[in-house]
């Protein structure tokens, strides 16, 4: 009877477990589902943001190029220019790491590249087959994905039409960005429009098809890559969307990013079993052992003190493992939020060096008067030494200092815009613990945008000189550049361009001052309000296609955020009421766009 009555409790017991750990499984399944399949596509949508980055940080260098005088000599055929194009393209390649640089005639026939002294260079080819050659010399400009016919190395062609009906083009390939997805574990892979890989984390899926395409549209994208032919689809998708591949175990997740303006995506997978399988088992696991003891409760109280010592010893190595589980999940949590952290400081100075690039050709400008100056000065100073005109050789090298002192502001200014943010400089959590003039960060922008800000009529304030603010100078400057770029972009082609920076303090309620609002605003065209809506949300813009990646406000707001302060657009019926003194009759009904920046007060 004895025996009977235990066999009972045996069978509720395990159906009870069993229950309870199907249940509490299911529930953990779907929600750490969901939640890894929201972060598999956010960590898809970085990726493609960093991606689109780089490829239009290297869009901007065939126009860079196209008015160097030694490209222009080269398509003219002037002599020596070949020989000098050659050199400075090879120096500029390597210290850029483009893969290639060649410029090809006219006539379809590549006249200099920066491999010209290796056994495979492109000088003297004929390039008239490539696409990006026809689009270039048709409309201007022209790009493509294609195997090289001399290297056999994937890459993205970028060809700008030039001087004499010539061609630039710049390869990139992406072997630099495919080892990193290795190294970050999953499969990362971009597609074209037609579904067709392209940039993989894994060799052998290069060129294969994630949908079906028909015969012939095959033997078309096949043929414009320079492919011998399509690969088959390299997985296959089961009923719940995950992805399965025949020689490896597990499930993948897989995501998507919205497509780019050339139709590429990022897709990336990754294995579930740590992010899902791993909480379900542990959840069931833990189910399993609260319905148990909740059986073995009742059947404890009648039995003696040695199966209750057998239970509690059970007991406590169940919660031994299940606690040294849950530790090295918080550690794989944490190191996660640190990755994506990274990603994010990474994609601030993407925002930056993609300013940097459009501000470029100012700063150049302002350094070419110096030099200039410069050498007049020393060959006036070499004349009048062999005159033993020493004091007149002094004022040179006096007029020479200054003008090196006027370069080197400029210079270490762009310098220390394009770095990196490290610690110590007011970087870190709750706001920053920096703190930096805010006629410097001003100074500094206006610094960087010089030749831009020539060109309108730009009215600032009277800054104190001892006004401190909680920050970095060179992320003040970067949400500043933003602020005044758009604005100067904005009034392109205006007949009166004008800009105006007020500024007003905040006062607590002891009125001392602990806050200060900077208004900027344009008599530009305004924003729209289907743009203004949704100004501050990523890859939201309202220049031209390919100017703008949509990221500057969005990361000028988070950098504002994050040293306690704010960033907003106003609308109308608040500008007067945001700007001291409201707007004087010299500027009625600006009509364009108005900023708010708020920051705290150091």
């Amino acid at each position: 009877m004895n025996r009977r009555h235990g066999l009972y409790w045996l069978v509720a017991a395990l159906a009870a477990a069993l229950v309870a750990g199907s249940v509490a499984g299911e529930v953990v399944r779907r929600r750490s589902a969901a939640a890894f399949a929201a972060s598999v596509a956010a960590d898809a949508r970085l990726r493609q943001a960093l991606l689109d980055s780089e490829i239009a940080r290297f869009r901007l260098l065939p126009q860079a190029l196209a008015d160097d005088r030694d490209v222009i000599a080269a398509a003219r055929a002037q002599p020596g220019a070949v020989k000098r194009l050659n050199a400075k393209f090879e120096t500029f390649a390597n210290r850029i790491g483009a893969s290639a640089i060649y410029l090809i005639g006219p006539d379809g026939f590549s006249v200099a590249a920066s491999n010209w002294n290796r056994r495979e260079s492109f000088s003297g080819r004929d390039y008239r087959f490539r696409r990006y050659y026809r689009d270039a010399m048709r409309s201007g400009g022209g790009a493509q994905f294609a195997l090289g016919t001399v290297s056999h190395h994937p890459g993205l062609y970028l060809a700008r039409k030039v001087a004499g009906s010539s061609v630039l083009v710049i390869k990139l390939d992406f072997d630099r960005i495919e080892a990193q997805w290795r190294t970050a574990g999953g499969e990362t892979f971009v597609t074209n429009a037609d579904g067709v890989i392209l940039v993989t984390s894994r060799d052998a899926w290069r060129f294969a098809m994630t949908a079906p395409i028909g015969t012939a549209a095959q033997q078309a994208v096949a043929a414009d890559i320079g492919a011998p032919g399509l690969k088959p689809t390299p997985y296959t998708i089961d009923r719940e969307g995950l992805v399965r591949m025949g020689e490896r175990a597990g499930a993948l997740q897989l995501a998507s990013s919205p497509p780019s303006r050339d139709g590429w995506r990022v897709n990336l997978a990754l294995p579930i079993r740590v992010a899902v399988t791993t909480p379900m088992r542990s959840a069931q696991i833990m189910a399993a052992l609260l319905a148990l003891l909740a059986v073995g409760a009742v059947w404890w109280l009648a039995q003696r003190n040695r199966r209750r010592r057998e239970r509690t010893a059970l007991l406590e190595a169940a919660v031994t493992e299940r606690t040294a589980e849950l530790r090295r999940e918080m550690e794989e949590r944490a190191a996660l939020e640190h990755r994506a952290a990274l990603l994010r400081e990474e994609l601030r100075l993407a925002n930056r060096l993609a300013t940097l690039g459009q501000v470029t050709a100012s700063v150049a400008h302002e350094t070419a008067q110096p030099v200039t100056a410069i050498r007049n000065y020393a060959a006036s100073a070499g004349h009048l030494l062999d005159q033993g005109a020493s004091d007149e050789v002094r004022e040179n090298l006096s007029a020479i200092d200054r003008l090196a002192e006027r370069i080197g502001v400029i210079t270490a200014q762009l310098r220390g815009f394009a770095r990196k943010g490290i610690a110590g400089e007011g970087s870190g959590a709750g706001g920053g613990a920096g703190s930096v003039l805010l006629a410097d960060g001003l100074d500094g922008a206006r610094l960087l945008l010089k030749e831009r800000l020539a060109a309108v009529r730009y009215e600032t304030p009277d800054i104190p000189p001892g006004l401190v603010v909680r920050g970095d100078k060179v992320r003040i400057e970067q949400i500043l550049v933003n602020l005044l770029q758009n604005a100067t972009e904005a009034l392109a082609g205006h007949p009166d361009p004008r800009i105006r920076i007020t500024l007003a303090l905040e006062e607590n309620e002891d009125g001392k001052a602990q806050a200060l609002r900077l208004v900027i605003a344009d008599n530009g065209p305004g924003i729209a309000p289907e743009i203004a809506a949704r100004l501050f949300t990523p890859f939201a813009t309202s220049r031209a296609e390919g100017l703008g990646l949509g990221l500057g406000l969005v990361i000028a707001q988070d950098i504002a955020q994050e040293f306690g302060g704010s960033l907003r657009l106003l609308p109308d019926e608040a500008v007067r009421n945001a700007i001291p003194g409201a707007m004087p009759d010299t500027m009625p009904g600006i009509g364009g766009a108005t900023f708010e920046l708020r920051l705290r007060l150091a």
